[in-house]
């Protein structure tokens, strides 16, 4: 038997994706953005509302980082979202993070974030949807595995549960893409 919950924003697995930017004044700022995924080939979309310092950010600077939040990192990755660079001006000394500058887009790269994609602004949909052009993924060699590939649970990724509010370690493989299916053929 099935419960009905109605209309929910309830997806699994939803990405902690730490979105990471440089104001006018080339300070660096990171925020949690749980909605967001890939749009198109080389693409990815987030949903920003027009308040954040983020959005005002991407506007301005035409770029923006995307990093993966980590088991590792479940505090600063939460407090980077549950706090504005808005009203709090030393939100990023306080979340620890440490910036460093992309070479190739106008946007910081955080250490303490193994994966990490560099992108330039495309678009800003009407509807608050940011899509960028995915120019590169860089990873730390601590997650790559023995292929030179990153290795998922070396990454350790956490996904968000909407439902229970809480954070969620990926990892475990439980089958093979494009191959498993072909049992049913």
């Amino acid at each position: 038997m099935r419960k009905n919950f109605g209309a929910q924003t309830w997806m699994y697995p939803m990405p902690v994706l730490i979105v990471g930017t440089y104001d006018e004044n080339g300070k660096p700022d990171a925020m949690n953005a749980a909605w967001g995924g890939i749009y198109e080939t080389n693409q990815i979309m987030l949903c920003l509302s027009a308040s954040h310092r983020t959005t005002k950010n991407i506007k301005e600077k035409g770029a923006f980082t995307v990093s993966f939040a980590t088991a590792k990192t479940v505090v600063p990755s939460d407090y980077v979202g549950i706090v504005s660079a808005n009203n709090t001006p030393d939100k990023m000394e306080k979340s620890g993070l440490h910036a460093e500058k992309s070479t190739l887009v106008d946007a910081p790269l955080f250490q303490e974030y193994p994966m990490t994609l560099e992108c330039k602004l495309v678009k800003f949909n009407e509807d608050g949807i940011v899509v960028g052009e995915i120019v590169n993924v860089s990873a730390d060699e601590s997650v790559l595995g023995e292929d030179g590939k990153i290795a998922v649970e070396k990454l350790e990724p956490i996904a968000f549960d909407s439902v229970s509010h809480a954070y969620h370690k990926l990892g475990e493989k439980v089958g093979n893409a494009f191959s498993d299916g072909n049992q049913l053929k």
